[in-house]
Formats: structure tokens, C-alpha cells, sequence
């Protein structure tokens, strides 16, 4: 007999802890090789955590809710299988190499977001999920010193943070002067701070909804974005007739063929790619004063969810890829977003992101760029209408496939007119489409 450490496995790159959800066995429980142990959860993506070994769960260290760092022993099994035959988890690591600004930032300076001064006189550590809780309920610092713990060592968990956001809104939370002692002398601050009581009013025939995990996460992301780049969008209309008509035309035999059905999402993508390589300073990040420019071109393609919100899982190396392999990555993505069994590399690495806004019904849109990325193109609806057509005998009118385009870029390092090439290139790639073009 033999007792195997359940290790909280390393996420990706930038990921350093993750919260549990949900324990799918209990202590004294039989659990078969790789089978689901648990479910835990990201600021990128939920995920499954397999059993590494054949045997009795001995011993479960950590609650639901609890956020872990990763390499943390989370569980115990005891198991019939000598140690050195266990089988360990592995999950890839992202093969891009992130730059400094790829995490969301903490909404607190360095010296106040890890620790504060604890009613002990000891140090007090907040997670980052606990201090984006915090920032996007409007919970300040003051505040979040003086919420009593039930994680170890009385550290604040996800569960209490919301516990007192819940109270806070219902009023139930008291006006209590609170003494902060100095971490220096463990003596009394001459200033005391104050948790004010809040609660939020609200009139009329209403529904309050609480948020979800992901949905703040979007939230946050999104007004991180607007606030970090000089937002411009431009626009380009596009005859894509001919791609809409070939498309058509070997749908059926490209299903045979491949075993996968081809959308317009692959065309855009390899549209995409073409461009890039030709204004490479579109697939690239900004790091301080620096510009980082990716050699490897990784597209994500925003999808939306059952749940409503949205998810961009990434094509990686797209530019080593033919239509087919960009067709069944496509698919593959899609399919494993709309299932909830994106694995966390998935949706790391992206360098570039596609929106098709097309697919719920809108002409064009403007889009907000995926940190750190400088841009991201939206596709709208793809409508007949009647369009003039010049040839060399005149001026003619015709009924013609036309969709929209437009494009946001990061004016601190795309001016107006790369990104106006850029998008006017994209353009040029869908409308000169080979309608002979073999498969």
C-alpha cells in the first residue's frame, strides 16, 4: 500500500492558483485511474482534475470554494499501485512565451493587494480572485482587513468575500469603528477606519441578478482593455460573393472528404493569417515602451457560451495550417466550448482575435481588444443586396453577397493607417476569392 499526493496541477504560464467547485468524491470514496476528482476553476477556464492513481480517497485537505495555489497537495489516495508506477497529471504548457502584461492586473498597488496588517499583528493574504471580488464590488481595502477568514490560517476565501458583499447589499453589515494595530509596534493606529454600512435602493418593477464567476471576469477584462488601449475602430464593406458561392459549391464534397463541415469561420481566419504575415506589427503586444512582435500567429475566435457569456478559444499556429487543418480546429474548439471541455491551454497564447457578430443577426460592430493583443476583427452578417458593379462596357447593377468588416486596433502603436491597410488587405483577400480555387 501506498498514498498518493493529488497535487493542484499548473494551469498554464501565468496561472498560479485555482478554486475549487466541486468535489466529485468524498473521503472513503473508491476512484479509478484518471477518473474526475474534482472541478476547479480559473480566471481563463473551468477544468476537471483527473485522479493520478487507482485506489480510496484517505484524506480530502480543501474545502469547496477554497482557492489553492498550484503544486498544493489537495487530497490523499491510498492506493494498492507502488509510487513509483502512479501515474502524474499532465497538462501542456503553452509553447508561446507571455509577455509581462498578458494577466489582468490587480485592482490594488503591489504593496497593499498580497498583504495587510492582520488583527494579530501578523500578515494577512488575499488571493487575486478574492481582490478582483473585492474591486468589482466596490469592497475597499479597509474593509477587506476586517473580514474574518474561515480558509487556513483565517485567510479570507471566495465564500467569505461574497458572504459580505451579500450582507453589505441586504444592510445587514454594521457601522463598527475597527482598531487597526501597527505592524511595527502591534500598538493601536492613532486612526481608526470605519466599515460603513451599505445598502443599495432600487425602484420600480425590477429583477436583480447576481453575476456569475465568468461573467465579472468578462466584465473586468473588458474595462481593463479600455482602459489600458487608445481604442479606434474602422470599417470596410466587402463583396463576398464568389467565397459564398464556393463555399456552396463543396460543402458536400469538403464533408466527405475531410469529415467536417466547413463554415465561413476558417475562410476569415485564413484571410487572416495571409494579412498578418504581410503587417506582422498587427500580431503583436505592448510592453511598456516596448513592442513585442509574434512570429507565431495563435487566432482566437470568441464563442459564446450556452450560458450567455463568451469564451475565445485559440487557434495555434494558424499559419502552419491549410484550410482543412483550420477547418477541424474550428470545429474541434467550438464543439469543446459549447460541451464546457476546453482544457486550459485552450484559451491561452491567442495573438490576434475574430468576432463574428454576423452569427446573431448584426451587420458590424466594435469590438473591444483581448489583452494584450493590439487588435481584433469583427465580421458582420453576410446580406444580398443590389450593388453597382463597374466593368470595362459600364456600370451595372447587381444582387451580390456583402457583409461588413471592422476592425479595433491599439492607437498607441497602430496608427490609422496600418490598421486601415490591414483591414483594407483582409478586405481585398475575401473579395478576389478563387471560385475555381480545388479543395
Amino acid at each position: 500500500m501506498s498514498v498518493i499526493d493529488l497535487i493542484m496541477p499548473k494551469l498554464g504560464e501565468s496561472i498560479m492558483e485555482a478554486t475549487i467547485l466541486k468535489w466529485h468524491k468524498k473521503t472513503g470514496d473508491t476512484i479509478k485511474m484518471d477518473e474526475t476528482v474534482l472541478d476547479i476553476a480559473t480566471d481563463k477556464v473551468d477544468s476537471e482534475v483527473p485522479s493520478t492513481a487507482e485506489g480510496t480517497i484517505q484524506e480530502i485537505l480543501f474545502k469547496e470554494n477554497d482557492v489553492v495555489p498550484v503544486g498544493t497537495v489537495i487530497a490523499r489516495i491510498l492506493s494498492n499501485v507502488h509510487v513509483a508506477n502512479a501515474k502524474s497529471i499532465h497538462i501542456p504548457q503553452p509553447i508561446v512565451e507571455e509577455v509581462a502584461h498578458e494577466e489582468v492586473a490587480v485592482p490594488y498597488t503591489a504593496a497593499t493587494s498580497t498583504t495587510s496588517v492582520s488583527m494579530n499583528g501578523g500578515a494577512k493574504f488575499y488571493s487575486p480572485l478574492v481582490l478582483n471580488i473585492a474591486a468589482s464590488e466596490g469592497v475597499s481595502m479597509s474593509e477587506l482587513e476586517h473580514i474574518i477568514g474561515t480558509g487556513n490560517e483565517g485567510r479570507v476565501t471566495k465564500k467569505d468575500i461574497l458572504q459580505y458583499v451579500a450582507q453589505k447589499k441586504s444592510g445587514h453589515t454594521t457601522s463598527t469603528p475597527v482598531t487597526i494595530l501597527s505592524s511595527a509596534t502591534h500598538e493601536p493606529a492613532k486612526t481608526p477606519v470605519n466599515i460603513e454600512k451599505g445598502l443599495d435602493t432600487y425602484g420600480g418593477n425590477i429583477e436583480i441578478i447576481e453575476m456569475d464567476r465568468m461573467r465579472k471576469l468578462i466584465s473586468k477584462h473588458m474595462v481593463d482593455s479600455k482602459h489600458t488601449s487608445a481604442h479606434v475602430t474602422s470599417f470596410a464593406e466587402v463583396d463576398v460573393t464568389n467565397m459564398v458561392l464556393w463555399r456552396d459549391k463543396i460543402k458536400k464534397e469538403f464533408e466527405k472528404r475531410e469529415g467536417e463541415k466547413i463554415t465561413f469561420t476558417p475562410l476569415f481566419v485564413e484571410a487572416i493569417v495571409h494579412c498578418i504575415k504581410k503587417y506582422p506589427w498587427l500580431n503583436s503586444s505592448v510592453d511598456g515602451d516596448k513592442i513585442i512582435v509574434k512570429k507565431d500567429i495563435h487566432i482566437g475566435m470568441a464563442t459564446a457560451l450556452p450560458t450567455g457569456n463568451l469564451i475565445v478559444p485559440v487557434i495555434k499556429y494558424s499559419n502552419q495550417l491549410n484550410l482543412a487543418g483550420l477547418t477541424r480546429q474550428v470545429n474541434q474548439l467550438a464543439n469543446a466550448a459549447r460541451n464546457n471541455k476546453l482544457k486550459p491551454d485552450d484559451t491561452q497564447g491567442g495573438t490576434f482575435t475574430l468576432t463574428n457578430v454576423g452569427s446573431f443577426g448584426s451587420i458590424m460592430g466594435t469590438p473591444i481588444i483581448n489583452q494584450p493583443q493590439v487588435a481584433i476583427l469583427a465580421v458582420g452578417a453576410i446580406k444580398k443586396r443590389p450593388v453597382v458593379i463597374e466593368t470595362a462596357q459600364g456600370d451595372s447593377i447587381a444582387i451580390r453577397h456583402m457583409m461588413y468588416l471592422s476592425l479595433s486596433y491599439d492607437h498607441r502603436i497602430i496608427d490609422g493607417a496600418l490598421g486601415s491597410t490591414f483591414l483594407n488587405a483582409v478586405a481585398k483577400e475575401l473579395e478576389h476569392f478563387d471560385i475555381n480555387r480545388s479543395i
